[in-house]
């Protein structure tokens, strides 16, 4: 292609963290630029949000439903190739199956869906569409996460036997939904949030690094949440127990109440030949474990890295890439295909999430949550 790709966004508006964050992402590589949205369900926000970020006033929407078919009706040289979809949970269905039956490629916040049987069904509609979805799992982005996922795939580390992944947060560890803290909110609000409450805004990037990195589905879990806030429906605390598909087992540390804690996912990931250990508060270390060698740590640009994460550090070794550039790498590889996609030629492994994990996330916390209800029986995903 000899142009950038053009996206709209649906939520997002000024004031709104993620959606800053998705513009910042999609625009690192020089790639895609923002052209339209539908940034609020208030539709006076909504326009004035897009005049704020520079838009053509006709570009800017009162409603995603506006947004879209006024979209499709434009000629190809100006209509938008993809949405973004970054509002909260119980918004994520029914713009991306809007979008999709009418043509338009989806990126969508995680999880994918309110429910399991929208997700199921969005997947049958995205199928049936042929459009591109990406999911922003934004930690599979990292380059040593793309290290620990070659080297498990090369057989570096031999068989799996062992995996440890925790996902720690403390800011709900009091009562901040009270006070109209509006990321609280909603994320403790099953009709916004859904059935899970840290199980589907922490514990699904748990689900997902562990699945992306190790390249094994998690069989079954037995999972014991708990509920601390005053007041609160939805778990904010969470352990649990994993069978992998190969046999290897598993733990999941999950909460929102740790206090102490900000942003603490880590996993380790041990084999009959190594183990390798990541932590997202520091990024750009991957440490590994050997049975007859040192202990070796990698870095972005450094020595000895596999393609797929070189391809994906930025900038000279020793200078830190972090949560935006993560992010990042999801809109450039998801970029990189569509492009790929409109000029005709074929891409065999696209490397991003996609609607697949999107319906496993779901999988994961309708099951978590059924264990737990059934005093932490075994349940398949």
């Amino acid at each position: 292609m000899s142009r950038k790709l053009r996206m709209g966004m649906i939520g997002g508006g000024i004031g709104s963290f993620i959606g800053d964050v998705h513009r910042k992402a999609a625009a690192i590589d020089g790639m895609i630029d923002l052209v339209c949205g539908a940034f609020s369900s208030n539709a006076d926000k909504s326009i004035q949000s897009g005049k704020d970020l520079f838009l053509a006033e006709n570009r800017c929407y009162a409603s995603f439903k506006e947004m879209i078919l006024t979209e499709k009706q434009l000629l190809e040289d100006v209509k938008m190739d993809f949405v973004a979809i970054v509002t909260p949970n119980h918004m994520h269905f029914e713009p991306a199956k809007l979008a999709l039956e009418n043509g338009f490629h989806v990126v969508c916040d995680k999880p994918m869906t309110l429910t399991i049987e929208q997700a199921l069904e969005l997947e049958e509609v995205q199928k049936k569409s042929g459009k591109l979805f990406a999911l922003t799992h934004n930690y599979t982005g990292h380059p040593m996460v793309k290290q620990a996922k070659a080297m498990v795939a090369n057989g570096d580390l031999g068989e799996i036997r062992k995996i440890q992944v925790q996902y720690l947060q403390g800011w709900l560890s009091t009562s901040v939904e009270k006070t109209g803290q509006k990321q609280a909110s909603w994320r403790t609000d099953p009709k916004k949030s859904g059935i899970g409450g840290a199980l589907g805004d922490i514990g699904t990037h748990a689900e997902n690094l562990v699945e992306y990195i190790t390249g094994l589905k998690i069989d079954e879990i037995a999972a014991d949440l708990g509920v601390f806030g005053d007041d609160r429906v939805l778990d904010d605390d969470g352990n649990l127990l994993l069978r992998m598909e190969n046999g290897a087992k598993g733990t999941m540390s999950i909460s929102q109440i740790a206090l102490g804690e900000e942003n603490n996912l880590a996993i380790k990931v041990y084999g009959k030949k190594g183990s390798l250990e990541w932590h997202q508060e520091n990024p750009n270390e991957l440490i590994t474990h050997w049975l007859e060698e040192p202990v070796k740590i990698f870095t972005p640009n450094g020595n000895d890295l596999y393609p797929e994460a070189l391809n994906v550090s930025r900038i000279p070794a020793g200078h830190p890439e972090g949560y935006l550039e993560a992010f990042a790498t999801i809109y450039k590889n998801f970029a990189t295909h569509l492009m790929a996609v409109k000029n005709n030629e074929i891409i065999e492994k696209p490397d991003y999430p996609t609607i697949k994990d999107g319906v496993r996330g779901m999988q994961f916390i309708y099951a978590a949550v059924s264990s737990d209800k059934n005093n932490a029986a075994w349940t398949t995903l």
